[in-house]
């Protein structure tokens, strides 16, 4: 099936829908700033000054079985004014939902937007039918297709997504994944975190309780009327993917959110905390440091509990990537500010969020120097190189891997479960790739060791330009038809995903 066809079937399924129309954005400029793949859209309503709204904390959702409801709502991002979102159950970000290995879960989805979705665990170890293909769409409730042959498992209103939770405590995250349109109904708010405990994260005295904090950090801009900015071609995000030609590198916001609010500010006690990083913006990387300093000691990776910790001054974060980490605001005394800030930005860019460490407290808490048992992958003979590069998809320039667009009637890798390959991936810019169903370990930057943020299990690996990484890749217990993608979303969008079919 290529890319025209692909915009047919959209089109069938297309009704009247409300236009997110970028009035008044006259104020839009355009500019890559250094360490980025991605051009700044300027926003045009005034932007609030930094740390003078408390940090909010995503509603928590628990038990075997959850529905969530993805739905239009107003909410309060910018002070004073209201911004319309699409939110599982209509918040922004949604709500984290927690479970524990060994524990199924169903998560029913029903859909009350105006465009179809596809929800997508990002790192959960899921069947093929629940993993969130892109042509697998949720209609939305009361809506039935125009067409008589439609590609990909429809549902019509709500979907059940089974996960058996067979992996480790991991911080997992979910995310709409509706082929072409990805970008923007994740930057209009179809996320939330996933959290996966187990008795091995139990045992270990971590922080935790209000000294585990999640911070989904993301950036957005704003048009004249304080809605989300986002430079769709198709305003309906129904029939035509991608974006304006001069944001095709990837859309950068102007304004940094974290748990849905701007550049907040949160109060803590004089303790280690746990921070539950993750990078959930569709371009923009983070390189992440403390003023004044303090030791970023990260315990886990995208795929959980590292083997034991690492202290890092900085924390390079890419789209996708999650970061587990510990940092003791007991080393400042009570009445500091301590600041997290973006080394790769300027002005209100390289502004991220501030604590305030307001009270002496007692803290029990610790970083073991063992934390967990981490296997390590052992490749065979099996190597596959894959390049992600710009290139022509049909008939406008777009992101390829290998010189193709994607084609879910192919594939570009078969591989045989428990086999463990591995995969070198080239790129021309940055491209933080994310593989579907297992993590994999990095072997080699550019033929040396991984990285220092490399370590332990990853399901997004950043790779830089010009880079060559190798990674050891071994898909386990189910069979069938996967993806593997660049996680800069308008990359995604506008073709740079591969099909992986399992046996």
């Amino acid at each position: 099936m290529n890319r025209l066809s692909r915009r047919g079937f959209l089109g069938v399924l297309a009704a009247a829908g409300g236009t997110a129309a970028l009035a008044g954005c006259g104020a839009l400029g355009i500019d890559t700033p250094p360490g980025q793949t991605g051009d700044v859209l300027r926003s045009a309503h005034p932007l609030p000054a930094p740390y003078t709204v408390p940090l909010p904390r995503p509603a928590t959702r628990t038990g075997t079985e959850i529905e969530i409801v993805q739905r239009v709502a107003d909410v309060e991002i910018l002070p004073g004014t209201r911004t319309t979102v699409w939110g599982y159950d209509g918040t922004f970000p949604g709500p984290t939902i927690e479970t524990r290995t060994g524990r199924p879960v169903t998560v029913r989805h029903r859909n009350e937007l105006p465009v179809p979705t596809v929800a997508h665990l990002h790192g959960g170890h899921t069947p093929p039918e629940s993993d969130g293909w892109p042509l697998d769409l949720l209609l939305p409730v009361g809506e039935t297709p125009s067409h008589a042959h439609m590609p990909g498992d429809l549902a019509y209103g709500t979907r059940d997504h089974h996960y058996p939770q067979n992996q480790r405590a991991a911080t997992l995250w979910y995310h709409d994944h509706r082929m072409d349109f990805t970008g923007p109904a994740v930057y209009k708010g179809l996320a939330g975190l996933h959290l996966v405990r187990d008795e091995v994260e139990d045992a270990l005295p971590l922080p935790r309780g209000d000294r585990e904090i999640p911070l989904v950090v993301c950036d957005r801009s704003f048009d004249a009327d304080a809605q989300f900015a986002y430079p769709a071609l198709d305003r309906s995000l129904r029939r035509v993917p991608g974006v304006d030609p001069e944001w095709m590198e990837g859309v950068l916001g102007d304004c940094i959110l974290v748990n849905g609010a701007p550049w907040p500010v949160a109060e803590v006690d004089a303790a280690r905390h746990r921070l539950r990083l993750l990078n959930a913006a569709n371009a923009r990387r983070f390189s992440l440091a403390f003023e004044p300093a303090l030791p970023i000691v990260q315990i886990g990776s995208d795929g959980g509990l590292l083997a034991a910790p690492v202290t890092h001054r900085s924390l390079d974060v890419a789209p996708g990537e999650r970061f587990d980490v510990v940092v003791d605001f007991g080393q400042v005394p009570v009445g500091t500010e301590v600041t997290l800030v973006n080394l790769l930005g300027t002005g209100g860019t390289r502004e991220v969020l501030r604590f305030r460490v307001v009270r002496a407290a007692r803290d029990d808490s610790a970083v073991p120097a063992r934390l967990s048992e981490v296997e390590t992958l052992v490749p065979g003979p099996v190597r596959r190189e894959f390049v992600f590069r710009r290139g022509t998809t049909g008939d406008h320039r777009g992101w390829t891997i290998n010189g193709r667009p994607f084609d879910p009637d192919g594939s570009q890798a078969d591989t045989r479960l428990g086999e463990t390959e591995v995969w070198r991936f080239r790129t021309d810019v940055h491209h933080p790739v994310h593989v579907h169903l297992d993590p994999f370990q990095v072997l080699a930057r550019n033929g040396a060791g991984p990285g220092p943020s490399d370590g332990g299990w990853k399901d997004t690996v950043d790779v830089r330009p010009g880079e060559i990484v190798d990674v050891a890749v071994r898909f386990t217990d189910y069979a069938g038809r996967y993806v593997m993608h660049c996680h800069n979303l308008e990359h995604e969008d506008m073709a740079m995903m591969a099909t992986v079919r399992t046996r």
